[in-house]
């Protein structure tokens, strides 16, 4: 289980169904929706205990990854690659064989994309590792997308460009919290390499990005007045604690950044802005 990191698996299924839900224009179906979750766990899991594997000599560096597992020796090298692989195997064979070949396809990609495009290549090499890495944690839309449809769909492309735009005013914060511990594993995350204003301007730049393709979503998704009211409000109410943010970073006499009030008010307004998403069709509008 630890090495699967649950919490994240969590927030990546949370895009999924209401994603599903919008290409069948209504509920797609328990079954279907199960085995799509369950492979979906499956192939997050695999990505993030590959994850684990690779890490695991900057994990022993810092401080909040000092517990995990390949650190304490509670498990092995060997038994983390071998669940790994084992798991990512069957996510794609999973989907492949229960949902169809698209999804199966999409899948590999998903894990390829978080294991060697992210971890082996970009994340200790690039101040940038987290956006162009972050795409793996957008491909659940695709992978739910595909699942209903077989094929992907310009909705499918604006549901992903809103987590890719939404992964670095997530992460970044959280970033600038422990950036002390990336620095002493020499892993170059922006806020390491950049001054706090630089990071909250990026930040604040990304937001405005994510909440216009939120709203881009109306017309090319047909989504209805409660999406787009749940879109407007929650978009608003983030991009005031990004601002807040920014302001603090220009003028630190006034007190300590509020970076972890955007991380933890990001996984909120993705909640809210993603339950609009599945609750919508569903109305009798």
């Amino acid at each position: 289980m630890a090495l699967t990191k649950p919490r994240i698996i969590e927030l990546l299924l949370i895009t999924t169904v209401p994603t599903m839900i919008v290409a069948a224009g209504s509920w797609p179906g328990w079954g279907l929706t199960v085995l799509t979750l369950v492979g979906g766990s499956f192939a997050a899991g695999s990505a993030n205990a590959f994850n684990m594997y690779l890490d695991r000599d900057i994990d022993r560096l810092m401080n909040r990854t000092r517990q995990r597992p390949l650190v304490t020796g509670e498990l092995t090298d060997r038994q983390a690659v071998v669940f790994a692989t084992v798991l990512g195997v069957v996510s794609v064979l999973w989907f492949g064989l229960l949902v169809n070949w698209v999804s199966a396809g999409l899948t590999l990609a998903a894990i390829l994309l978080y294991v060697v495009f992210y971890t082996m290549i970009l994340k200790r090499r690039t101040s940038q590792n987290i956006v162009w890495g972050g795409a793996a944690g957008c491909m659940p839309v695709l992978i739910g997308w595909s699942a209903v449809t077989g094929s992907l769909d310009w909705a499918a492309l604006v549901l992903f460009l809103i987590i890719f735009f939404w992964t670095p005013p997530h992460y970044w914060p959280l970033s600038m919290k422990f950036k002390k511990d990336y620095a002493k594993a020499g892993v170059p995350m922006l806020p390491v390499v950049s001054s706090d204003v630089v990071v909250a301007r990026n930040i604040l730049g990304y937001a405005v990005a994510m909440i216009a393709c939120t709203l881009l979503l109306v017309p090319v998704a047909g989504m209805g007045w409660a999406y787009a009211a749940a879109a407007v409000v929650s978009g608003a109410w983030f991009l005031y604690t990004c601002v807040r943010l920014y302001r603090r970073a220009l003028h630190p006499e006034r007190g300590k950044l509020a970076a972890m009030k955007v991380f933890h008010g990001s996984i909120t307004y993705l909640t809210v802005v993603f339950v609009a998403v599945a609750v919508d069709p569903l109305l009798p509008y």
